[in-house]
């Protein structure tokens, strides 16, 4: 009879000891240790390790063929090739996380039912098989290879597996197995590292992609030890707002290609529709001129992209301003603030500023900066900009314009959506072609030259 010990865990990190203390040694959390009884047995086996290796035993460096890249498995979903890095690598375990009912589990089901040339075993240990087969009624495009299967104990799990043999594995969710070489309940922070360690040992020994689904916490992380993410190859975070038909799919972590990339989807009683032109969704559709809005050329990844930022200056009716943004960061707002009121002269420190990022994206790319001045300067005077003025500059605290990256790409996907000028860094002229594009570039150099040129 094996001996059974008790551990505590991090509820947060993942880390573990023997007692109990208030404070995590590993991360510095106060009360995240929680007490789980594990049962170590020497005579049980995790049911993966049974599946053969082609290389057991040790290989040079120069014996070990290379993998060609055009190998990859076309996913046929052009958003989730992108962001895998060009399409699907053998043997790779795939996270992905995202809120509740934000749509991962019709995203990987669509995967599932699209590519109808491989055999997939979708494991589902929260929805009946009704209700998947309910949900792929919706999608209508039914596929002869897709298996369902309604389990949650990995050994089983894993004989049904040895008998389909599937070419892509899909659980969801990762959070509802459990394994009997480890006694806790489901959803435990033991059960989840021993349960997704199983898969990825099945994955790299039988080069069978597995995508794992997993919950967030209220903070926003993938519920579980961070253990978790550092054992699989990618991890995809699936975003958006709920008054938003939109959806973001994004890279976080990705040993096969750039985490910089992501994909857009559109959500529809008929499930996941890609978004080949995000340009489109994301700017405003109207004919009036309104002040406090400004047009800004952003990249994520390789793709271009066109955002309308709007901005909001008022009065502050309560004494102390108030500063709000919705998917920008509010320290860089604040920072820009300061340089408009240091180095421009603007009075903004007695007034409510807020900004948002039109269609619910959020978006780190400094090169929005010229953007958000220039709406909160056409707020504050009330003047309205141009709708067909595109700005794509990076702002110093000293009020100078910074050049920025790939300016070329961001000026040829404004002058493909027909607008008129765009506006960026002096800094940038050298090496533009300007003869190869019909849209006027202005050149700016400081923030007191933009505002005379505009105001």
């Amino acid at each position: 009879m094996a001996k059974t010990q008790t551990l505590y865990f991090c509820q947060n990190c993942g880390a573990q000891s023997v007692k109990w203390m208030g404070r995590c040694s590993s991360c510095g959390e106060w009360n995240s240790l929680v007490e789980e009884v594990v049962q170590k047995e020497s005579s049980k086996k995790g049911i993966a390790s049974t599946f053969k290796s082609e290389h057991n035993k040790p290989l040079k460096l120069a014996d070990i063929p290379a993998e060609d890249e055009t190998n990859r498995i076309n996913t046929e979903n052009q958003e989730l090739n992108r962001v895998l890095g060009g399409g699907l690598v053998a043997g790779s375990v795939v996270l992905v996380g995202g809120e509740p009912g934000i749509g991962k589990s019709t995203l990987l089901l669509q995967f599932a039912l699209q590519l109808k040339h491989k055999k997939f075993l979708y494991i589902s240990g929260e929805e009946s098989a009704r209700q998947i087969s309910m949900r792929a009624e919706r999608t209508g495009s039914p596929n002869d290879n897709c298996y369902i299967l309604t389990e949650t104990k990995t050994q089983d799990i894993f004989l049904h597996i040895q008998t389909l043999q599937p070419e892509i594995l899909i659980v969801d969710s990762i959070q509802t197995l459990t394994t009997d070489l480890i006694e806790s309940s489901a959803g435990s922070i033991s059960q989840i590292r021993e349960c997704a360690a199983e898969f990825q040992k099945f994955a790299k020994l039988t080069n069978v992609p597995v995508f794992l689904i997993g919950h967030i916490t209220k903070d926003g992380a993938i519920a579980g030890p961070k253990i978790l993410e550092h054992m699989v190859d990618v991890v995809l975070q699936f975003e958006g707002d709920r008054n938003y038909g939109y959806r973001i799919l994004r890279s976080v972590k990705n040993r096969f290609g750039s985490t910089s990339e992501l994909g857009i989807f559109e959500m529809s009683d008929k499930g996941l529709r890609e978004v080949s032109n995000p340009s489109e969704i994301l700017l405003s559709q109207r004919d009036d001129k309104l002040s406090g809005t400004a047009i800004a050329s952003t990249l994520e990844g390789l793709r271009p992209m066109l955002i309308e930022i709007q901005a909001l200056v008022g009065t502050a009716a309560y004494g102390t301003p108030q500063r709000s943004s919705t998917g920008f960061e509010l320290r860089r707002l604040g920072m820009l603030l300061a340089v408009l009121e240091k180095r421009c002269g603007f009075r903004l420190g007695s007034k409510d500023v807020f900004l948002n990022i039109a269609g619910g994206i959020r978006v780190d790319d400094p090169a929005i900066d010229l953007a958000v001045i220039c709406a909160i300067l056409s707020s504050n005077e009330d003047i309205a900009l141009s709708p067909k003025y595109c700005f794509a500059a990076e702002v110093g605290l000293t009020g100078e314009i910074r050049p920025i990256n790939r300016i070329e790409q961001r000026i040829a996907e404004a002058d493909k959506l027909g607008f008129e000028k765009i506006f960026i860094s002096k800094y940038n002229a050298k090496g533009i072609d300007v003869k190869k594009y019909s849209i006027e570039i202005q050149y700016v150099k400081t923030v007191v030259e933009i505002f005379k040129q505009l105001f």
